[in-house]
């Protein structure tokens, strides 16, 4: 599995608990656009060169460290999430 997708993979199952990718956006401090190109690499299996920034956002959001989130991409990255 190419790394960069189990990256999008756990983003994208992280905006599930929102109920829209708006508000999965504000509410992590990303534009919009980003997530909607984040989420389109996932479903179209495209490459996105998603930048460092943007998921030390989501980890501030999330309040977990980025060694987490990189714990939590290796733990997931085999599961079914719904596209």
């Amino acid at each position: 599995m190419n790394y960069n997708w189990a990256i999008y993979k756990y983003i994208v199952f992280l905006s599930k608990d929102y109920k829209s990718n708006r508000l999965f956006a504000d509410t992590h401090n990303i534009d919009e656009g980003t997530f909607r190109d984040i989420e389109n690499a996932w479903r179209n299996n495209e490459d996105y060169q998603i930048s460092l920034p943007t998921i030390y956002r989501i980890c501030q959001a999330k309040n977990i460290s980025i060694y987490k989130f990189f714990s939590e991409v290796e733990r997931v990255k085999d599961l079914v999430v719904e596209k």
